[in-house]
């Protein structure tokens, strides 16, 4: 063989060696660069699933957080909002959702007579407040006006936020009353209840766990549906023969007795 063959020939393995040396090289970085991007996608996927569980506890239909009672709330785990003297003689316990047509129809009905019959110390109304519909539904609207008349009641004005909630109540279709600011614009229709510490309640949901436990409370309960309305241990919106000149006929009765 040639001399000049010879030197063909190394100088191709050379080429061949140092081809290799590079290809080595190149493999080396590509799974240096596949693990970093893994460990980049790791670390990414954990903080998109911290955002997530950070939003998740904020979301205001969410059962996190302290149970705040709203201002004078009574009964077991202060869960009743309480209308009319704590003297009276008959007490109407009443079970409602804010998006809830029947519960509205209820109100039209009757709001005359138990606000006359609670305005005499004739009745005590304990409102309990849920959130049926919204379960129904997939909405919040329950849950939020409930809230915002929790945030009524610290204010002293529940009874007036609660009639106007249900005089402005939305089509039971509509979630409407999951705006914050339907809700605050509606406080405008009561004197003095648009206050920036109202607003802040009902943004912040700070009542909502309440709401909720007052959720639960209402299926331990195993009661129908909305509205239930008790006077004593008696359901009276089952009763087909109630009217409101029959119940304030009872509560006048029981007063007197």
């Amino acid at each position: 063989m040639s001399e000049k063959n010879r030197d063909g020939k190394r100088t191709a393995r050379e080429r061949l060696a140092v081809e290799r040396e590079k290809q080595k090289s190149a493999e080396k970085r590509r799974r240096t660069l596949i693990v970093g991007a893994s460990v980049v996608c790791v670390l990414g996927l954990a903080a998109v699933i911290g955002v997530v569980a950070a939003n998740a506890g904020k979301d205001k239909g969410s059962s996190a957080g302290p149970v705040v009672a709203p201002s004078g709330a009574q009964g077991k785990d202060s869960l009743a909002i309480p209308v009319g003297k704590d003297s009276a003689k008959s007490t109407l316990t009443v079970w409602e959702d804010f998006r809830c047509p029947a519960c509205k129809a209820f109100e039209a009905a009757y709001r005359p007579t138990l606000h006359e019959l609670a305005d005499s110390g004739k009745l005590r109304i304990e409102y309990h407040l849920v959130r049926l519909i919204d379960g129904n539904t997939n909405g919040k609207g329950s849950l939020h006006a409930a809230n915002a008349a929790a945030c009524a009641q610290d204010a002293g004005k529940f009874r007036d936020y609660h009639d106007v909630l249900y005089e402005n109540q939305p089509e039971e279709s509509d979630d409407a009353f999951a705006d914050d600011a339907k809700l605050i614009q509606l406080a405008g229709k009561v004197p003095g209840l648009d206050t920036p510490a109202f607003r802040a309640c009902v943004k912040d949901g700070k009542h909502n766990a309440w709401v909720n436990k007052s959720h639960q409370a209402f299926e331990a309960g195993k009661f129908g549906g909305t509205p239930t309305v008790l006077l004593g241990d008696k359901n009276i919106y089952q009763d087909q023969t109630m009217t409101p000149a029959k119940l304030k006929q009872m509560v006048e009765a029981a007063d007197q007795g």
